[in-house]
Formats: C-alpha cells, sequence, structure tokens
C-alpha cells in the first residue's frame, strides 16, 4: 500500500505514515518500494512481531496519555499525588508491556479476521 492509501484509511497525513513507517522499516518490520506499483509491504514473519517490539521501534512512545502536569511542582501535596501516580503508572506501564510481549501480529491479523468474516455475514442477503 503507498503511504497516501494508508494515510486515507487511517485518516492521518502521509507525512506522519512515510515517518512512521520508516521507523519500522529500520527495523525489518515492513519494506517499502519505489515507482508506480511502490509501496509498503510487511518483510517479517507476522507470527514473530510482537506488540512490545512494534513499541519498541516507534521510539517507546507513552504508553499513556495521562500523567503529571508538572514535573516540578512546588505545592507539597501535588509533590506527594504525583509521587504515588508515578509509581502507580510506572507499574501498570511495566504489566501492560509485559502483556505486550506476548500479543503478535498474527494475533490481531486472525482477530481482524474474525470480525471481518463476521461483519461480512451480517451484511450479506440470505
Amino acid at each position: 500500500m503507498t503511504s497516501e492509501t494508508l494515510a486515507q484509511c487511517m485518516h492521518t497525513n502521509p507525512v506522519v505514515v512515510r515517518r512512521t513507517m520508516g521507523l519500522l522499516r529500520e527495523v525489518g518490520i515492513v519494506r517499502s518500494a519505489k515507482g508506480h506499483t511502490g509501496g509498503w509491504t510487511i518483510a517479517a514473519d507476522l507470527r514473530s512481531v510482537t506488540l512490545r517490539q512494534l513499541h519498541e521501534a516507534l521510539g517507546e512512545p507513552a504508553v499513556f496519555a495521562i500523567g503529571n502536569r508538572n514535573e516540578t511542582p512546588e505545592c507539597l501535596v501535588e509533590q506527594s499525588v504525583n509521587s504515588v501516580l508515578d509509581d502507580a503508572f510506572a507499574e501498570a506501564e511495566a504489566l501492560l508491556l509485559q502483556r505486550f510481549e506476548n500479543v503478535t501480529l498474527a494475533d490481531l491479523a486472525g482477530e481482524f479476521a474474525r470480525r471481518h468474516a463476521q461483519w461480512r455475514s451480517e451484511r450479506t442477503p440470505s
């Protein structure tokens, strides 16, 4: 698929897709071909690529989008709350990343295929 096609599917900009896919290409998960029939293809065995590997390949973005709003607050109460939350978020992130090690792209592809088959059967006239 081209970056433009992927961007349309994900409702984003092709530049974002190219940047992301470039990171995945660096670790051998995808490959790209130039030219009229070019685009991105999966280069790795889906059974061998885990969500943890994807997470790491994409620069280990934050797992959680919530956290401390002020890293160095003057308020002692806020410092205390942040300290406790930091520990809780660190524990939760470690557990989630551990789970990511056990989920492969093949698992996701299988789940998609199951859902797509169900979706098609629900829309096919009897």
